[in-house]
């Protein structure tokens, strides 16, 4: 697994995260927080937070860490770690790869989106049911899982705080493959119009696959 494929994981979890307490459902609206939680990203919030992440191998018993910067609103996002930097806007996808000092631009096509905020939209919610809602001590507890054989992930667990921050994302996916995400220093703040542009050095090459 390389560390797109690593980053790509990471907002698949925060996505889900998104989009599945978005999608509140009867059971869900009667616990205020997530119904409190389903309105900050409806107005705008972004989640930022600290994240380390970590993929393990169900075949190979392999693991691949990461870490870095996320930033997650309902329909953009930014990544930063390691020697890449990824960010889509809704209208542009762009990627700074440090050692080559390259840029790609591209459109955003939310269809073939992997990296997941349209991906997620574009129905994996409704594939996934709620197993459990809990609150243990200090934090609240969601497990959801899907039985559909095209949902990228066949169960997802999340972990608030009470002051209803994610704390950590674990999910499983369809060859039982553990994706592991924890936040740290995570919070909600306003949106910025340059919270989503790509920091990048003048003279760095700029590859523009834009029609």
């Amino acid at each position: 697994m390389n560390w797109t494929n690593s980053i790509v994981k990471v907002v698949l979890l925060v996505s889900c995260m998104v989009l599945l307490l978005g999608s509140t459902n009867a059971s869900f609206a009667q616990e205020r927080p997530f119904a409190q939680l389903k309105e900050k990203f409806e107005e705008g919030q972004i989640f930022s937070a600290d994240f380390q992440h970590r993929s393990l191998d169900s075949y190979t018993g392999d693991t691949v860490s990461s870490d870095g910067l996320i930033w997650v609103g309902r329909e953009r996002y930014k990544v930063r770690s390691g020697h890449q930097s990824v960010v889509v806007n809704g209208e542009t996808s762009m990627v700074y790869d440090n050692n080559r000092n390259r840029v790609i631009i591209s459109d955003y096509e939310p269809t073939e989106d992997d990296f997941a905020p349209s991906r997620i939209l574009n129905g994996i919610d409704s594939t996934f049911t709620v197993d459990a809602e809990e609150r243990r001590e200090d934090q609240f507890y969601i497990r959801l899982s899907s039985h559909d054989p095209f949902a990228i992930y066949k169960k997802v667990e999340i972990f608030l705080s009470e002051s209803l921050i994610p704390q950590m994302i674990r999910a499983v996916d369809p060859v039982d493959n553990i994706i592991t995400t924890q936040f740290n220093d995570g919070k909600f703040v306003l949106a910025k119009q340059e919270m989503f542009l790509l920091d990048y050095p003048e003279g760095a090459e700029i590859v523009d696959m834009r029609n």
